[in-house]
């Protein structure tokens, strides 16, 4: 029985002895939150931010630039509240309720870890809470920049950064961010992110129980240098940009103009558009907030992600294709026939040059139907089936129905509808011309965004191809494109049929719809765009290029809810073709008249319209 005791006893020992030695072992080995702390009681990492690369336009003035700002970071477990904490709290802006918040967060992620506790604080606020820090072991500062927009303009093209989210961290891996780093959310801040970011740098400091540092650690042995972003040189000419916003403004629309040699883009507007400076600093998410809200969506980037119907600046597209495939010549004539589809102007008739120049509405009822029935089936509903995939095949290569791979994010394809799309919708041999001559004047299913409209306008201006757009022209030097922005894309159109279209557009200008785009001191071509809208009164439309020869600069304009293309996009693309290439405003008159409608508040009214009659 005494033996048993003995036994019992030793085994009791023995157990406890084992406990210890297990739970030594998982203190020592696994578990290295104790290593951590202790670690932090003289070791604190600090992680050194680089500067972001800046962006230039394309005559080297400031676009986007940095200014420094201040993360106040926390370490909960080190946090000692020796001072007034109402007092800091007003400080920051916060109640005590938000603060016992954010520190129950900083919490959760971890207690020994260094968390962002308030960001983005202004050299004013961190000069007055500094000075109460040494009450609050456990807070320290930490440094880093933000965006800052000198000029206020090209918002929807320049992007903003933001926070990065625990999604996109994990989308692009924790080796690259961490909590509370910031990353390119849209336009050109977030298309060129690795590039504009830079490298993160880290320094181990020591520090006293305080939290006071005490200089660096090993001499900086250890510390890793960040390196800053690369600058980015902005293809937009600032000075067209900020006249092209200034046209806009009132006005719910885009423009979006291009250099047709390169596909360079020299201004870029959606409208209406917002400060970017409201953006950055620690208002972000009060600004974004109102944004977000506002009825007329300034977050929304209209040039590259509206999509309309095209309206009257597709006859181009129709009369090209055309004579390509020798349907019409430049000779043919159709009579202005009123009683198959409405048109506008004074004219009887029209051949190709004149359909043009005055928008011919029954000219293009009846070249599609002389596309769509060529009687390459003896079955009616075959032969149409058969001419629109053959002529949707070709207007593809305008880069129209996909994206033109633009430098940004969230670019839209726009419509170009297939044949299998009408088979689902009417059925198998049941559409012809009939169904869908509204395409033969840029309607029906058809839509395309602004940005396609303006590379349009290139194709036009090249007289047969164009270079994808692109908003910038180097980066860390210029003319340091990606090889894609070089390619050169070919629409398949022999250059002679383009001299036809040219012609008429010129005469469009000279004296058609877009006259009030003429210039003295320049020769401008256009075609002018009335896009019907079910919503509302029509969109006013224009694409264009000057001067005739050797073009500088093409253009597309959308005016929403105002009306015909040839009173409001028309007009805004002469000033803007004045501002660049003469570096100033020829028609005083022109500009007042735009400048002074507003059609936000007072958006025109539709016009009544006669009902299209199937032929």
């Amino acid at each position: 029985m005494k033996e048993n005791r003995v036994i019992i006893i030793q085994g009791i020992f023995l157990v406890i002895g084992l406990v210890f030695l297990i739970k030594l072992f998982i203190i020592q080995v696994i578990d290295k939150s104790y290593e951590e702390e202790a670690a932090q009681n003289a070791i604190q990492r600090v992680t050194e931010y680089p500067y972001r690369g800046i962006i230039k336009d394309r005559n080297g003035k400031l676009l986007v630039a940095n200014t420094g700002v201040y993360d106040l970071m926390v370490i909960p477990k080190k946090l000692k509240i020796n001072g007034n904490l109402e007092d800091f709290c007003h400080l920051l802006g916060i109640d005590t309720a938000d603060f016992r918040l954010r520190l129950k967060a900083a919490t959760k992620y971890s207690s020994v870890k260094p968390s962002l506790f308030f960001e983005q604080m202004s050299d004013i606020k961190f000069a007055r809470v500094q000075d109460l820090l040494s009450d609050f072991p456990g807070f320290y500062i930490q440094a880093r920049t933000v965006r800052n927009y000198p000029q206020s303009v090209a918002a929807n093209a320049l992007g903003y950064i933001g926070e990065i989210s625990k999604e996109k961290i994990n989308l692009v891996g924790k080796d690259n961010y961490k909590s509370g780093d910031y990353i390119g959310i849209s336009g050109i801040e977030s298309f060129y992110e690795k590039e504009l970011r830079g490298v993160r740098g880290v320094k181990y400091v020591m520090v006293n129980v305080r939290g006071e540092e005490k200089g660096r650690f090993k001499n900086g042995a250890y510390d890793t240098a960040s390196v800053p972003g690369k600058d980015v040189i902005a293809s937009i000419d600032l000075d067209l940009q900020q006249y092209a916003e200034k046209l806009m403004k009132n006005k719910i629309g885009s423009v979006v103009a291009i250099e047709p040699s390169t596909g360079e883009v020299l201004a870029f507007v959606s409208a209406p558009s917002y400060d970017p400076n409201l953006l950055t600093g620690e208002e972000f998410s009060m600004n974004y907030n109102k944004l977000v809200h506002d009825s007329l969506k300034p977050l929304f980037n209209r040039a590259l992600m509206a999509q309309y119907p095209p309206g009257s600046i597709f006859k181009t597209i129709n009369g090209l294709y055309a004579l390509q495939n020798d349907i019409i010549d430049t000779t043919t004539i159709f009579p202005c026939n009123r009683g198959i589809i409405a048109c506008h102007g004074k004219h009887s008739s029209a051949n190709f040059t004149t359909s043009i120049q005055f928008s011919c509405n029954p000219y293009y009822w009846n070249v599609f139907k002389k596309i769509i029935n060529q009687g390459k089936s003896s079955n009616y509903f075959k032969d149409a089936k058969i001419c629109y995939d053959h002529w949707r095949e070709h207007v593809v290569k305008f880069g129209l129905g996909g994206k033109t791979g633009i430098d940004l994010p969230n670019e839209k394809k726009g419509i170009l509808p297939s044949s299998n799309y009408y088979d689902k919708v009417y059925g198998a041999n049941r559409w012809a011309f009939t169904t869908i001559f509204s395409l033969g004047i840029g309607q029906g299913e058809l839509s395309i965004t602004p940005v396609q409209m303006a590379n349009v306008a290139c194709i036009l201006a090249n007289r047969g191809h164009y270079f994808a757009p692109h908003l910038v022209k180097g980066i860390g030097r210029k003319d340091s494109v990606a090889a894609s922005f070089t390619e050169k894309h070919t629409t398949g159109i022999m250059p002679e049929f383009y001299t036809a279209i040219v012609n008429g557009m010129e005469l469009v200008v000279r004296s058609g719809t877009g006259f009030l785009a003429r210039s003295k001191e320049f020769v401008g071509c256009g075609k002018t765009g009335t896009v019907e809208n079910p919503h509302g009164a029509d969109h006013s439309v224009f694409i264009g290029f000057a001067p005739k020869h050797n073009p500088t600069i093409a253009i597309a304009v959308v005016v929403e809810n105002s009306g015909f293309g040839a009173e409001w996009a028309a007009p805004i693309s002469g000033l803007l073709f004045a501002k660049y290439l003469n570096h100033k405003i020829e028609k005083d008159w022109v500009e007042n008249y735009i400048l002074k409608r507003d059609f936000i508040r007072d958006p025109a009214k539709p016009k009544p319209k006669e009902r299209h009659k199937r032929g």
